[in-house]
């Protein structure tokens, strides 16, 4: 079973050591988060695996690591500075601060009031001071993306690199945007890493026959993108391609895909990442001497600040008309743009399973259906009686509805037929809304967590490459001093291929459930007859089968398993 709720997934994070709240010892920080010990490892290995897909397997792309803080003009010519911004509102009832384009019915979505503000823009910018006088001539501005550092970098990158169009260059880094209204845990926050990519392209008069054009360009690194999160294991069901709207669309788009993951709870599908045809608006934003038809069709103002054109000479160019050889242009590009934060956070949400793997004794699923049966009873008379305080409108504020009610019934009704197959389910009605206010359901769930302890596990089915461990070695006995050095000997000897991990802080049961938790893919249990034949238990996370390989075997075995 997947996970129908954020909770559990920000539960497993902060049990396991992925991801902790920021600042904690002082009360925290709205919407940061800090990565912990396997959080950092698993992103980084998302990060690894997007350059080694998006640089290395390819041999039209370069990498570039710009400054977080850059001039301030280029903000100013890029437009951010004038409109890159949100409408926000106060409610004058509560005093919450809100997007006014998120409103719905123009009420406040915290406590319901439709007393609020006009709206006024507010820029999403993070500003700061270079220098140690503060005033207007030394602002300079937290970047809010990473694409601006590889548009002034074009001419840098192309002519050291001798590139010829089409080419990309590809970027990992922070961004940091002053959000009105962030949330659902890492996936909107106020300082994120992006994985970016401006690919450059020749416009549609330039081209010569058999290339490819723009539109041809951006279908395929919307297939290549989706591509590449169904091979690291999101089933594409849970994907979907969202072509933007005429009105979403930014003015200069010529058109933008966003993909989308089915997020558990509220988010739903959500945006992963943005492929966008942004043609030439962004270098002749940045460039000197853009002809006035070219600024009039991109909306620009001239550049006077700007000591370079970003155009590209292209010496294979025949002019149809004149036979002359060679033109110079500014090229066309195509961004697909993803974070890092959310693509971490799908590849957590996708890997989540919570699994039976024991039969409870069938005394103890008597306890439960006994449990369930009176809560079921209950419900059925606190439904009525809802119902009836509902046509008077005397409906409690903090009293379950009578539609919650019904639900959280029918859940049970389901899970109580499929036992004990369906014990998770058990579990999942208790936490539906409304369930916390049942008296009843405090015993159903407590009888439940307890067979989900024993019978159940939590597993990571994270794709091997993207595993934060990728073996666990523990001995049988720690207390045998010959058993407890061969398993180290053999962490030592895996660890300079494989990620790996020696433990012996608990009996082998509890030992692979935790690697279950954080999507350890193999375990290795040195025992008593490791010593005498060198051989091992090598455990498969997701099948939990095990098999003996010899310690001389193991090396190449686990590469070979973890080949993907």
């Amino acid at each position: 079973m997947a996970a129908t709720n954020m909770e559990k997934i920000v539960s497993l994070c902060k049990r396991r050591g992925f991801i902790f709240p920021n600042s904690s010892v002082y009360g925290g920080l709205g919407s940061t988060w800090d990565y912990g010990p396997l959080g950092v490892e698993l992103k980084n290995n998302v990060k690894r695996a997007w350059w080694r897909a998006v640089v290395y397997d390819r041999d039209d792309m370069e990498g570039l690591d710009a400054a977080i803080l850059m001039n301030r003009l280029v903000w100013r010519y890029s437009g951010h500075e004038a409109t890159f911004s949100d409408p926000m509102v106060d409610c004058r009832g509560c005093k919450s601060r809100s997007r006014a384009d998120h409103l719905k019915d123009g009420k406040c979505p915290n406590c319901g009031s439709a007393d609020m503000t006009e709206a006024r823009n507010f820029n999403l910018m993070f500003k700061t001071t270079v220098g140690p006088v503060e005033n207007d001539e030394n602002i300079a501005y937290l970047r809010p993306e990473t694409a601006q550092g590889i548009f002034v970098n074009f001419s840098n990158v192309q002519q050291t690199m001798r590139r010829k169009l089409p080419f990309g260059v590809a970027q990992i880094g922070k961004a940091f945007r002053n959000e009105i209204t962030p949330g659902n845990f890492t996936f909107r926050t106020r300082e994120f890493e992006q994985m970016e990519i401006e690919y450059f392209c020749k416009p549609p008069q330039y081209l010569q026959p058999g290339e490819k054009n723009d539109v041809e360009l951006h279908e395929e690194w919307v297939q290549q993108r989706f591509n590449w999160y169904v091979k690291l294991g999101i089933a594409p069901e849970r994907l979907q391609k969202r072509e933007q709207s005429p009105e979403e669309l930014a003015h200069y788009a010529k058109a933008t895909v966003d993909i989308e993951y089915l997020f558990p709870g509220s988010l739903g599908f959500s945006e992963l990442e943005g492929i966008a045809n942004r043609q030439d608006f962004d270098l002749s934003a940045h460039s000197k001497e853009v002809p006035d038809d070219d600024l009039t069709r991109l909306k620009l103002t001239k550049n006077t600040d700007s000591v370079e054109k970003l155009d590209f000479f292209d010496d294979q160019y025949v002019d149809p008309a004149t036979g002359k050889k060679g033109a110079r242009y500014i090229p066309y590009v195509i961004e697909p743009s993803a974070g890092a934060d959310r693509g971490t956070l799908a590849f957590i949400c996708e890997a989540f399973h919570e699994e039976l793997v024991g039969e409870p004794k069938q005394e103890d699923l008597a306890a439960l259906r006994e449990a369930i049966a009176a809560a079921r009873k209950n419900l059925d008379k606190k439904t009525t009686e809802a119902e009836k305080a509902e046509q008077k409108g005397d409906l409690k504020s903090d009293a379950p509805n009578a539609g919650q009610l019904r639900a959280i019934n029918g859940a049970l009704e389901v899970a109580e037929a499929g036992l004990p197959a369906t014990l998770l389910s058990v579990e999942e009605a208790c936490d539906l809304p409304g369930a916390d206010r049942i008296e009843l359901l405090k015993k159903v769930r407590q009888t439940a967590s307890k067979l989900c302890d024993e019978f159940t596990r939590v597993v990571l089915k994270l794709h091997p490459q993207l595993a934060p461990i990728k073996v666990a070695v523990f001995p049988l006995k720690k207390n045998e001093p010959r058993i407890v050095e061969l398993a180290r000997q053999i962490k030592n000897d895996l660890q300079p291929s494989l990620r790996t991990i020696y433990d012996d802080t608990a009996g082998i049961g509890k030992l692979y459930r935790r690697q279950d938790e954080i999507g350890t893919p193999f375990c290795i249990t040195v025992d008593y007859q490791s010593l005498d034949d060198q051989t091992v238990t090598v455990r498969n996370r997701d099948s939990m089968l095990q098999e003996r390989k010899s310690i001389t075997e193991l090396t190449a075995y686990l590469m070979e398993k973890l080949k993907a």
